[in-house]
């Protein structure tokens, strides 16, 4: 018997609703081992469940029971952040009081928003992709840096924030969350690339291109420019320095890096150790013909920030957020335009690296007739 793979997962994912209904009416879950426990088993149901009634031609690859196990977790999520805004009730109750009490924050609330809606949206078209035997590769890779970067935020977040007295149990249930991009990353790069086939005589051509030759390029060049030195910025903003601009910014535009929660002030810590970097290997991809690897780690790192500034974003605004730490109501127009065109950036290059890949394959010889497609 196998699954249907989208009405199943639809079918599974929809099932959190009746089982966090059910699961939230059992006394005997008001423990915090007894949740991390029904935690445990649940999703080795799921995963049993996904794995005998999806066997067939799909089995091939194991990441479609992974994404659709997510797909389950991705509805335990939005439900989680429609029950903590007030939207649904009697789901996630005893959850929330002896499971993750953290999640009750702003950035806990936004993190389940994205988690809920986009991841769920990726794990459903990656599905479709894996039983259709299409390549899911870029979607893929989208979906992992944005994993990647809510993990890094979320759980350093929770322990050094002023939540670190609240951690449970259940706070071993992210685990599967460190270990499994970390595989599933592992598999999707040695994926074979889907970029457009391009002649050895158009890639020498792309090559032979100046700089000012190539406008888009330049204007990427110096957004990457802006964008870290704003990354830098921020970063010293968050590491207390004591200059006049520094102050001034995180008291009038952005209080939230101020807040004790600690979430704001490790995602900018993320910015500035990993995503700073990644801007100057851009420019330098951007510069230098024959960067086979900027492409991949563009779709990486636009997942990457994507997630991250809708959740620092919604954070900074929600009412979960203390009022001395929500940015002001007059520079609202600021704080979004700066943040908005922040993740717009990183789209665009992973646009620009696959729209126009050329620049960045590796040069042929003008004999040959074609370039094959990139294992």
């Amino acid at each position: 018997m196998q699954l249907p793979a989208v009405p199943g997962a639809v079918g599974l994912s929809l099932a959190a609703f009746p089982v966090s209904c059910a699961l939230n009416s059992i006394a005997a879950l008001a423990h915090p081992v007894a949740i991390a426990v029904m935690g445990v088993l649940v999703l080795l149901l799921l995963f049993s469940m996904v794995y005998l009634l999806g066997e067939g031609s799909r089995s091939q690859d194991p990441l479609f029971y992974v994404f659709t196990v997510f797909s389950f977790t991705s509805v335990i999520d939005l439900i989680i952040s429609l029950e903590e805004d007030g939207y649904i009730s009697g789901f996630m109750e005893f959850y929330m009081k002896e499971g993750e009490p953290y999640l009750r924050t702003a950035y806990g609330i936004m993190i389940c928003y994205w988690d809920g809606i986009v991841h769920y949206l990726l794990y459903l078209a990656m599905i479709i992709a894996i039983t259709q035997r299409k390549n899911y590769r870029t979607l893929g890779l989208y979906w992992l840096g944005s994993l990647m970067m809510s993990v890094v935020v979320f759980l350093p977040g929770n322990m050094l924030g002023k939540y670190s007295s609240e951690i449970r149990p259940s706070f071993l249930l992210n685990v599967p969350y460190i270990l499994i991009p970390i595989w599933a990353g592992m598999r999707l790069f040695s994926q074979p690339k889907s970029l457009p086939c391009c002649t050895a005589e158009k890639v020498v051509a792309e090559q032979q291109r100046s700089l000012y030759q190539r406008p888009l390029d330049l204007g990427l060049i110096l957004f990457l420019l802006v964008a870290a030195t704003f990354t830098f910025f921020r970063g010293l903003v968050v590491l207390d320095c004591p200059s006049d601009s520094c102050f001034n910014y995180i008291y009038q535009y952005e209080p939230y890096l101020r807040d004790p929660v600690a979430y704001p002030k490790v995602q900018m810590l993320v910015y500035m150790f990993y995503v700073l970097p990644f801007f100057c290997l851009g420019i330098y991809g951007l510069l230098r013909p024959g960067c086979t690897w900027l492409p991949d780690w563009a779709l990486v790192f636009a997942g990457a920030v994507a997630q991250a500034q809708f959740s620092h974003v919604g954070s900074s605004l929600h009412h979960r957020t203390p009022y001395p730490y929500r940015t002001p109501e007059e520079v609202w127009w600021i704080f979004l335009l700066t943040n908005i065109l922040y993740a717009l950036g990183p789209h665009l290059l992973a646009y620009r690296c696959l729209h126009s890949p050329g620049f960045f394959q590796p040069a042929a010889p003008t004999g040959q007739d074609g370039i094959k497609k990139h294992q």
